[in-house]
């Protein structure tokens, strides 16, 4: 943005001695836009923010927050948008990462207006794809995701709703037993109607 300071075309006035300008310079190699500011004592450089192709939102689910009664996804709740590089690491830096999440939490970053929900309809008719990772991974794995998915790395980017990351209990049990290998989750219901013959829901 450029500021501009008018002027009187009288001729017995005299333009303000004490004022700031601001004029816009562009990089000779194609670099990023940016302002000159001065006034009568110094001169800086303004940087302009980077925008991102979309606006994000974080979301929340406190695991507090559930109860059985309550409907699914009453208790999630926008955080922060952001639409540009600089917003994103700001906010990044001051929230806590995944492997500090409580059990039963959930954190999302969806495109703005999209909720985090089967129901949304944007996300109706989709699905997800879901990766497993210790605690000590989980970090470095979230932000890398993040990085590539409001950066417009994957190459089908606009089907791409959003991501979220989240610490279960069986992930925790593994950690404490130092287990390796696959355990899975078996739903009640399943195990009435089917006994042994129930197999598992989810694999971590």
């Amino acid at each position: 943005m450029v500021e501009e300071v008018g002027y009187s075309s009288a001729a017995t006035e005299e333009p303000p001695t004490n004022s700031t300008s601001r004029a816009p310079i562009d990089d000779d190699d194609g670099g990023d836009a940016a302002e000159i500011v001065a006034d009568d004592d110094t001169t800086a450089l303004v940087a302009q923010p980077h925008p991102l192709e979309h606006s994000w939102t974080f979301w929340f689910d406190n695991p507090s927050a559930k109860s059985k009664q309550a409907a699914w996804g009453s208790s999630i709740r926008p955080v922060y948008t952001f639409s540009s590089v600089e917003e994103f690491w700001s906010l990044y830096n001051n929230i806590h990462r995944p492997s500090k999440l409580a059990v039963g939490a959930d954190f999302h970053c969806f495109k703005h207006k999209i909720e985090p929900k089967w129901e949304d309809p944007v996300c109706a008719n989709g699905g997800k794809w879901t990766v497993s990772f210790s605690r000590g991974k989980s970090d470095t794995g979230w932000l890398y995701t993040l990085l590539a998915m409001i950066g417009e790395q994957f190459d089908h980017g606009d089907e791409i709703c959003g991501a979220v990351v989240n610490m279960s209990i069986g992930k925790q049990w593994k950690e404490f037993l130092d287990y390796n290998d696959s355990i899975g989750f078996i739903f009640h219901d399943d195990a009435k109607r089917l006994d042994r013959n129930a197999k598992n829901r989810y694999n971590v």
